[in-house]
């Protein structure tokens, strides 16, 4: 490896950015077919900043960061400072509060993410051969900036395994958290998926998509081109409804859908539920090379259990119809585990200026590990699998 030196460089904006140069970080794998991660790719990051979604008043201002050898980008990280713990489905809030009540200033803070996504993918953007050197520059750049302005921490959130071990040797402090995925273990088809499951298990599910497709209407998938300006027309109607529930305001601007369309169209497979031809509910996911990342879904109607035909069962016959290793339905809800949705382990890096309050952290982090490590497996055990099956899955 080169030993000539790295420059690191925060940018205001995604567009100061080669986009050819951020990707041959962030997704090398797309010269060949589609990226692992599409959130990371320079379009998708790339739309939530031109639709506002990111920027002034949002509280996640951009500072994506780049290390560059010999004129070269080598790595890239999607950094922002954040003026809240909003969107970021790693929650810090009592972290917050306590730094707060100790007289610190807590934010702003600064994350390594991608808004509003609880999707694991690498977080360390480096070419092929960088891994080490990239993210290690990437690292001590981010935690330069954090002290040298006196910011409280830094954090990388849903970052790989592989980077949560990695950043630990360097010094972060990991921690781990839990999702529900669901893993294609070779089925032919969902008639395949459904076979391995326990026999009362695979009758409520049976019952479940009974009673979600006689809604009243038809189902239909939608990719690529077959998404037309209407269909997103209905989906930001669902979109709102769904984020002032859950999130009091929308994180996503219409001019995110709007954008979407014309730049992430391959990215993305739409599930609508039509009544007279008329859209009532909807889920959007967007498509990895080797999974299906669910990540919204609204109505207009409530129909006994079509959020989960639109948002977990379509998603596995998809998933199982193009090949794709698993599905991620995003962030909590015990209710997947039902629906073969198992628990996994995510991961997340933190550093934190304050040794004192760095120490707590890390006594809370061990404690919380060992509870999420208990938690899986009691509930990975309660899964709907025939007993055979879940020893296979565990």
């Amino acid at each position: 490896m080169k030993d000539t030196p790295i420059e690191i460089t925060a940018h205001p904006s995604i567009n100061a950015i080669d986009p050819v140069e951020w990707d041959a970080c962030a997704c090398p794998e797309a010269a060949e077919g589609r990226p692992s991660d599409p959130f990371t790719t320079h379009r998708f990051l790339k739309a939530l900043e031109d639709s506002k979604s990111v920027g002034p008043g949002s509280g996640w201002q951009p500072q994506y960061l780049t290390a560059s050898q010999d004129g070269q980008m080598i790595a890239a990280a999607p950094l922002y400072a954040k003026g809240h713990s909003q969107g970021e489905y790693i929650f810090d809030h009592n972290w917050a509060h306590a730094y707060e009540n100790a007289g610190g200033r807590y934010y702003p803070k600064l994350q390594i993410a991608v808004p509003f996504t609880p999707a694991t993918g690498r977080r360390f953007l480096t070419r092929p051969g960088y891994e080490i050197t990239g993210m290690s520059a990437l690292i001590q750049g981010a935690v330069e900036i954090a002290a040298s302005n006196e910011l409280s921490s830094l954090h990388a959130t849903f970052c790989t395994e592989a980077e949560a071990l990695a950043g630990g040797e360097m010094g972060l402090l990991t921690r781990t958290s839990q999702q529900f995925h669901w893993v294609n273990d070779g089925y032919a088809d969902f008639d395949a998926f459904m076979a391995s499951l326990a026999s009362r298990k695979r009758k409520n599910l049976r019952k479940e998509r009974q009673q979600a497709n006689g809604f009243g209407g038809e189902i239909i998938e939608l990719t690529g081109d077959q998404i037309q300006p209407e269909h997103w027309d209905a989906f930001w109607i669902f979109y709102q409804d769904t984020g002032s529930r859950k999130w009091g305001t929308p994180y996503l601007t219409r001019k995110f859908f709007d954008i979407a369309h014309k730049t992430l169209l391959d990215d993305m497979l739409m599930v609508l539920a039509l009544r007279d031809g008329r859209p009532v509910a909807g889920a959007l996911n967007f498509i990895g090379r080797d999974a299906l990342f669910g990540r919204y879904w609204g109505c207009t109607e409530h129909h006994p259990c079509l959020h989960f035909e639109l948002c977990y069962y379509r998603a596995i016959d998809f998933a199982i119809r193009r090949g794709l290793d698993k599905v991620e339905a995003g962030a909590q809800g015990e209710h997947k585990l039902a629906r073969g949705y198992l628990p996994v382990a995510t991961h997340s890096l933190h550093w934190f200026g304050d040794p004192g309050f760095r120490d707590a952290v890390a006594r809370y982090l061990e404690a919380e590990k060992s509870a999420i490590d208990h938690e899986i497996e009691v509930l990975t055990s309660y899964g709907p699998f025939r007993k055979t099956d879940m020893e296979d899955h565990q």
